[in-house]
């Protein structure tokens, strides 16, 4: 049996926000993570159940700032949970039409089975103890045609191998305990009944890649297909060619 790693509950504090790849990471209108929440509000909308008789909810787990939440709060009844208090504090600013609660994502057992239409999950099952059972979770409390929408490191894109594993944006969080290739993730959604439609990447926007060549000059190589993509709310990029990878489950209805 596999031992689970410990999760580094130490580092789950605000300071979370002012290190690693909250660090350099812009937070403003028009930066990569502004046009990043609209772009995975967009796959929610169009992946999504239609609305029915019944409300649509959706559960953000890691909610973080609450900024995607405060996209979807008027398409649906919106939750998120987070371990961290200020991320709790910010998704009320945010996000004031969701329900915000303090607690731990690998434990979704306080939510019904069949209770939520979308799940979402941003960079945030590689910090869980045991993925494949929150998966299993996802599953029962998911609808059938349900979304299931996450996205988490790509452990072996195509450029990695010129990057310093222990310091790029995948390795120098510290709190990243589960990274797995994407064939992994895959046989955890099928064994769930989880039928990923669509699996693809983010672009390959952590430069610098190559010595001498200026990292402006590299964005725009490497970079400028992601935004295209966030642009056109498409899904044309190769797992090969992201930093992250991104899913796109449905819960199948038999």
């Amino acid at each position: 049996m596999t031992q689970k790693p410990d999760v580094p509950t130490q580092h789950y504090t605000r300071e979370y926000f002012e290190k690693w790849n909250y660090a350099d990471r812009g937070l403003g209108k028009y930066s990569m993570y502004w046009f990043a929440r609209r772009y995975y509000a967009a796959l929610v909308r169009r992946y999504a159940p239609p609305a029915g008789a019944e409300p649509r909810r959706l559960l953000e787990m890691g909610c973080g700032l609450g900024h995607l939440l405060g996209l979807l709060q008027d398409d649906f009844q919106c939750v998120g949970v987070d371990l961290i208090d200020y991320s709790i504090e910010q998704t009320r600013i945010n996000a004031p039409k969701a329900e915000a609660l303090q607690m731990s994502a690998d434990d979704l057992s306080r939510f019904d089975d069949q209770s939520f239409s979308a799940v979402v999950a941003l960079h945030l099952v590689e910090h869980l103890p045991d993925p494949q059972k929150t998966i299993a979770d996802v599953s029962r409390i998911l609808r059938p045609g349900g979304l299931w929408l996450f996205a988490t490191p790509h452990p072996d894109y195509a450029l990695r191998r010129f990057k310093d594993r222990e310091n790029d944006a995948i390795g120098k969080d510290k709190t990243h305990i589960n990274v797995h290739p994407p064939r992994q993730w895959q046989l955890w959604c099928e064994s769930n009944g989880l039928k990923m439609v669509r699996h693809f990447g983010d672009g390959l926007w952590d430069v610098p890649y190559l010595p001498l060549l200026p990292k402006g000059i590299q964005f725009g190589l490497f970079g400028l297909p992601a935004l295209a993509q966030v642009v056109t709310r498409t899904t044309f990029t190769p797992l090969s060619l992201g930093v992250n990878q991104i899913g796109v489950a449905i819960k199948l209805t038999v």
